[in-house]
């Protein structure tokens, strides 16, 4: 993306952020559409209007911490770092910026991608991992998880994991439920069958979902944030967009550097 392709995509996303636009992702509050469910099986060309990209390098197979509970929430307080982590989905070229600008920074996050939408933007799991940054699940329609039945909830995880080993060789790094801060003890399960260990839950919610802004995300993130946090942030909302930049800046201040989960938690 050239500085001038950047520079306009910051300018949408600020002047989208203060009107309150753009609510696409993954907010806890919205339904599933249920155009967006798909079958079982894979997207064909005819369905998704994309070719198959070649596969990602290679991503980080599930992260498995002995010593560390089955539901993580943060990482150690005794340290300088922080996980931003993003749900995965929306508009590529506002993920693509927004990654550019973690980037700049020398900042790395975690992408819970959304199965489907990797259907539909499969570059994506290349753009991420070629960034530095970490890939994960956060199930394949981004449906209610832990108000489903058992069969069901564990068809949302292993086919995002599906989409997630065809595209980058690894079921990805973790598995953080739709829908819910914490999963309970059934999904956990599911998820311990479907091969992650653990379960990524957070400690700070940016609210971002909700768009109220770029300056209302900065200062509920900064407010809240400390050595160890893992921040909740979506991809596809203009305000995280234009809010990252400053929150990378306040974490600099604060001496802290923003790094990916399995290297806080490692």
């Amino acid at each position: 993306m050239t500085s001038l392709d950047r520079r306009s995509v910051l300018r949408a996303a600020a002047s989208a952020a203060a009107a309150g636009a753009l609510a696409s992702g993954c907010d806890p509050h919205r339904d599933v559409d249920a155009g967006a469910v798909r079958s079982a099986g894979g997207p064909s060309s005819s369905r998704t209007g994309h070719t198959p990209p070649a596969r990602a390098r290679a991503a980080r197979p599930p992260t498995r911490v002995p010593g560390l509970p089955v539901q993580i929430a943060h990482g150690p307080r005794n340290g300088r770092a922080v996980a931003l982590t993003f749900h995965g989905r929306g508009d590529p070229k506002m993920a693509t910026a927004l990654l550019g600008e973690a980037e700049r920074a020398g900042a790395k996050v975690t992408v819970l991608a959304i199965g489907d939408w990797l259907d539909e933007q499969p570059a994506m799991a290349r753009r991420i991992l070629d960034g530095g940054h970490e890939l994960g699940n956060h199930t394949m329609h981004h449906r209610n998880i832990c108000a489903l039945p058992a069969a069901e909830a564990y068809a949302e995880i292993s086919r995002c994991a599906d989409r997630l080993r065809a595209l980058t060789g690894t079921i990805g790094s973790w598995f953080r439920p739709s829908q819910a801060r914490r999963a309970t003890d059934l999904v956990a399960g599911l998820a311990r069958k479907a091969g992650y260990p653990h379960v990524l839950s957070y400690d700070v919610d940016s609210l971002d979902a909700n768009d109220p802004g770029a300056p209302a995300v900065q200062r509920t993130v900064l407010d809240a944030v400390g050595p160890g946090s893992v921040v909740s942030l979506h991809l596809g909302h203009a305000g995280t967009v234009a809010a990252l930049p400053p929150i990378l800046d306040g974490l600099r201040r604060r001496g802290l550097r923003a790094v990916t989960t399995t290297e806080l938690v490692t």
